[in-house]
């Protein structure tokens, strides 16, 4: 009698990294950066230690949002082939941890299939510590884009009510899909609305963007958050301070804190958090 044929398990490095939250838009202007620093501070005031990841490998700037001057970031690490680890640092101010991007560096947005496994493998051990890993993706749907939101446990896709954004969170939910079909899997998903003029134009420019979700790709994107137009999110930026710091009051920042308790529930809650203590 002949043998089964041996299945080769998946590469560790292709495996979904249970504790991280890729943020992602299909294109820049979306207040994604703003959103990814303001989710990481309000899922650490939930109880969670927490890693901001700056995966926009072309045009890094959360440092900049921030003020800080890294002395190591993430392409120096790489380039030295240094562990993630060594680039890590502490952002008191927002009550997380952090790691650096470096902008404008072309080689990191083109990186090779091998790299950026190289690259997950290197998130998945830094992010072994931490309850939560917040990554923020580039704009647009490259590959770079579209492999580490495949990595991720959950992806938020944040959006406008601009028709062009939503065009292209359209492109890049169908193109993270379409990838995800390939492998026989599903990437969980959901949508952020941000800088909408009120709560329910945020739910109708959902609606729109959910009801081409459901016509083409046969996929419904749960809603997880509306977050207000507030021009408090603008003082904040220009003074290089988290919002929850400068305005913990404001309306934006009373959204991102419900945001949060949204996105803790469905990456998992306190099974990952446990997982990861443990």
């Amino acid at each position: 009698m002949s043998e089964s044929p041996v299945r080769t398990a998946t590469p560790p490095s292709d495996e979904p990294i249970a504790n991280v939250i890729a943020v992602a838009s299909g294109k820049g202007g979306v207040g994604k950066t703003w959103l990814s620093i303001s989710l990481a501070q309000a899922l650490s005031k939930l109880g969670q230690r927490v890693l901001l990841f700056d995966g926009d490998l072309g045009l890094a700037n959360i440092d900049v949002q921030l003020g800080i001057q890294p002395g190591m970031d993430l392409g120096t690490a790489l380039e030295r082939h240094l562990p993630l680890s060594r680039a890590v640092i502490n952002y008191p101010s927002g009550g997380f941890d952090l790691i650096a991007g470096r902008s404008g560096s072309g080689s990191l947005a083109s990186m090779p299939i091998n790299r950026l496994q190289a690259l997950a493998q290197g998130l998945r051990t830094v992010g072994d510590s931490y309850g939560r890993v917040v990554v923020d993706l580039g704009a647009g749907i490259e590959r770079p884009v579209r492999y580490l939101a495949s990595r991720a446990g959950f992806c938020l896709v944040v959006t406008t009510d601009e028709p062009t954004a939503l065009t292209d969170a359209y492109a890049l939910i169908k193109m993270v899909t379409l990838d995800a079909q390939e492998q026989h899997k599903e990437t969980p998903m959901g949508v952020v609305v941000n800088m909408a003029s009120s709560r329910e134009i945020g739910q109708r420019t959902y609606e729109t963007l959910s009801k081409a979700c459901e016509r083409f790709l046969k996929r419904r994107v749960p809603l997880l958050g509306v977050i207000r137009r507030d021009p408090k999110v603008r003082d904040a930026i220009s003074t290089q301070t988290p919002l929850l710091v400068r305005h913990p009051s404001s309306p934006a920042a009373t959204d991102i804190e419900a945001l949060a308790r949204k996105v803790f529930e469905v990456s998992g809650g306190e099974q990952t958090s446990a997982r990861r203590g443990a």
